[in-house]
């Protein structure tokens, strides 16, 4: 049977209202990967989603606080959560995404987060 992992991550704007993703994938993030992960991100936490594929979450942030996109309180970061092994319940309700290992080599190719991608970079 395949191994599966989950990596968890969120969208928290400046007024600390924040909304939770998760991408399962196919295969392994052991720790060094995770470690890795960690390394390439800025200040061992923040990435442009849009630069590495990830959905964003701005637009289900606003949709829960009823709210629209603010200069004041949106940015272009999301936060790395967690890279953990996915449980059967995870199996049952999340789709598929893609494979660790080419997530991993996508993010470890970054040399430079480039917030232009952002969506909310106009904002």
């Amino acid at each position: 049977m395949t191994k599966h992992c989950v990596f968890e991550y969120l969208y928290r704007d400046a007024g600390n209202f924040k909304v939770g993703g998760e991408l399962l994938l196919s295969g392994e993030l052991d720790d060094a990967d995770v470690a890795l992960l960690l390394s390439k991100f800025d200040s061992g936490e923040y990435f442009i989603a849009e630069q590495i594929d990830v959905p964003t979450l701005y637009e289900i942030l606003w949709q829960e606080c009823e709210c629209e996109p603010s200069e004041e309180l949106d940015h272009v970061w999301h936060e790395f959560g967690a890279g953990r092994l996915a449980t059967p319940e995870d199996l049952q309700r999340l789709k598929p995404w893609g494979e660790a290992k080419d997530f991993l080599a996508t993010v470890t190719r970054i040399q430079t987060w480039k917030p232009e991608m952002s969506k909310n970079w106009e904002l």
